[in-house]
């Protein structure tokens, strides 16, 4: 479960864009939901774009799968895209806001071409639905 820049501060910023959760009542959220699902989750956040290619390189090994929310990377990161796709492992990005109904340089992702599926506008609920995407592929 990997967080990118700023989202330490959720909880904090426009709650009408990204909800009023924190981030770890997000990664708490997360956590239980795929401890139902036989899951363990390791959650890492930075707002250093070397750091998540980093933390990638080195968990990736250990993973089964990886659910993203890159943060404002999400439009500009190739390193990013490419640490992803080095991961071989599937891979889903959620963003807590609508990025297809904001500025037009948020509606471009080029870390989702990394991802099979990316969940967008759905707040905190949105990665329940990135673990269930996971959660079939790693069951198909």
């Amino acid at each position: 479960l990997i967080h990118g820049p700023n989202l330490n501060l959720l909880g904090a910023r426009e709650a009408e864009h990204y909800g009023a959760k924190t981030l770890r009542d997000i990664e708490a959220l997360v956590k239980g939901a795929a401890e139902k699902l036989g899951y363990s989750v390791v959650a890492f956040q930075s707002n250093h774009e070397g750091a998540l290619v980093d933390f990638l390189q080195k968990e990736s090994p250990n993973a089964s799968g990886i659910i993203i929310n890159p943060g404002a990377l999400t439009h500009y990161s190739y390193a990013l895209h490419d640490a992803l796709q080095d991961a071989k492992l599937p891979a889903v990005e959620v963003h807590l806001s609508d990025i297809s109904s904001r500025e037009p340089w948020r509606q471009v992702s080029v870390t989702s071409p990394a991802c099979i599926a990316q969940v967008s506008g759905k707040k905190e609920t949105g990665y329940l639905e990135a673990l269930e995407v996971l959660h079939k592929r790693l069951s198909a």
